[in-house]
């Protein structure tokens, strides 16, 4: 279907991974995955740029103006430490959140909706700090879509991108932590309980 109709099997795999984040369903790894076997990198990297930060602005703006009580009642905990975040940096916490994945994709979009900050600039940050794993993942598809034997599962390509794959939280964790030393930030990445972790806890 792709090679006889390309554009119109993109703008449903970009209208399908809107309603997945926008819906905070899940699935989004493994349809950029998806996306980069059939489509190649370039154009599922476009796609997926652009339709997982519009999914989210629409799971922020749901947070915002309908299930914002739900929201509070149910991750209050790690609600606050993202709020904390916000409230010292705005826009800098978020495209930290977005670089380094130590929340939920859908926990964040549902957050930043608890928040003052405008859907616009949660839109641009989030399409900025997630790029960076979204090339990532939409390589590992890549690679995987070449695969046409089963000896090629273990490719010098395809095992590279899946070390990477592996590899790139704690790269993109100790990144974060190296500019923010460098800058004189305080390390305010949050920990996994909900908390955030102080320059006591700078190892990886």
């Amino acid at each position: 279907m792709y090679r006889q109709r390309p554009v119109a099997a993109a703008a449903g795999y970009a209208a399908l991974y809107v309603t997945v984040t926008a819906l905070s369903l899940p699935g989004a790894a493994v349809m950029t995955l998806a996306g980069g076997a059939v489509f190649g990198f370039w154009v599922t990297l476009l796609v997926v740029s652009f339709a997982s930060s519009i999914g989210a602005t629409l799971a922020c703006l749901a947070a915002r103006f309908v299930v914002g009580d739900f929201v509070q009642r149910r991750f209050s905990r790690r609600l606050a430490a993202i709020n904390r975040g916000v409230e010292r940096e705005g826009g800098v916490y978020l495209f930290t959140l977005r670089l380094v994945p130590l929340f939920p994709f859908f926990l964040i979009n549902l957050a930043m909706g608890l928040t003052r900050m405008p859907l616009w600039k949660f839109y641009w940050v989030s399409q900025a700090g997630m790029l960076p794993g979204t090339a990532v993942y939409v390589n590992a598809g890549t690679q995987l879509g070449r695969i046409d034997s089963v000896s090629g599962v273990l490719s010098p390509r395809v095992v590279a991108s899946f070390v990477l794959l592996g590899v790139f939280p704690l790269a993109a964790k100790w990144a974060v932590r190296t500019w923010r030393r460098r800058t004189g930030r305080p390390d305010v990445l949050p920990d996994a309980s909900g908390g955030e972790q102080g320059h006591e806890q700078d190892g990886l």
